[in-house]
């Protein structure tokens, strides 16, 4: 299964990125599906039903979240009735939507995704680790060949598994790559917005990656007017973040999972008009 996970969306130019070079990332990439945190896609921050519906017509498949999810309250009866959005698996028992799926292509395949929340230099959430073992107890194992099962879980017959850790700390992602290494098929950070030179292969045959990176302004504070930033910094006082205006790059990452044992056979960090792969080229206006 070839897969295409994007970084963080950012507000209108994460998603004005994604509609510009998912064409041409479907070419290159000749993608099963693609998948997409949109936590920000909402001004920076949150997810509405529009923001949402407009990332999906732009040819995303599967949408996870993040810690901004519950921004704006339209979304939670849309998290509760779309079974193409997933939130942190780790937020209480009753909060709207789902922390998990598993989603079936076109072509049949299925494949699951699961998403939680860090907690380090984050919310005290319920611990990320034990609902990510919890989920896979039971589960038939990695590095099999597919075949008719009697376990029941929900897993079953599910070998190609994604895993979206949206975390602050480096050490708290990389800690559950180890802890989920040849049980499933990626480990994919997101949160910090920056993306990360770590795409590896974990000796388990699960792929692994930090951090995804963003869809936005990549010249800007994380997605926001760096002027702003800087000025949080230097007063301390509280300013209104505003996302920032310029040239648009998109981030990501293109997996290659054996279909046959949900094992990784390649990770590739994607990277689109990104201010480090055209210096000196003249700007664009996005």
């Amino acid at each position: 299964m070839r897969i295409l996970f994007l970084g963080d969306v950012v507000g209108k130019a994460g998603r004005l990125a994604v509609k510009d070079f998912l064409p041409e990332l479907r070419e290159e990439y000749r993608p099963d599906v693609v998948l997409a945190n949109a936590e920000n896609i909402a001004g920076g921050l949150g997810m509405t039903c529009d923001t949402l519906d407009e990332l999906f017509s732009c040819g995303v498949d599967l949408v996870t979240a993040g810690n901004h999810v519950w921004r704006h309250r339209e979304i939670f009866s849309r998290l509760e009735a779309d079974r193409r959005v997933v939130r942190p698996v780790n937020y209480p028992e009753g909060s709207p939507g789902r922390g998990r799926l598993v989603h079936t292509l076109k072509d049949g395949r299925r494949l699951a995704l699961f998403n939680a929340l860090g907690t380090v230099f984050m919310e005290p959430l319920s611990c990320p680790f034990r609902a990510a073992l919890s989920w896979l107890e039971g589960a038939p194992g990695l590095g099999i060949h597919a075949a008719g099962g009697t376990s029941g879980h929900e897993l079953e017959g599910v070998l190609v598994r994604l895993v979206d850790f949206h975390a602050e700390s480096t050490g708290e992602k990389k800690a559950l790559g180890w802890a989920l290494d040849g049980k499933v098929s990626a480990v994919l950070g997101t949160h910090t917005h920056v993306q990360t030179a770590d795409a590896q292969i974990l000796p388990k045959g699960t792929a692994y990656m930090s951090d995804l990176g963003m869809c936005g302004v990549e010249q800007s504070s994380l997605g926001m007017d760096a002027d702003v930033a800087v000025a949080r910094f230097l007063t301390r006082m509280p300013h209104a973040f505003k996302p920032a205006r310029g040239p648009v790059s998109l981030n990501g990452a293109y997996l290659d999972i054996d279909d046959a044992t949900g094992l990784a056979r390649e990770i590739r960090a994607v990277r689109c008009r990104c201010p480090a792969a055209s210096a000196g080229a003249p700007a664009e206006e996005g």
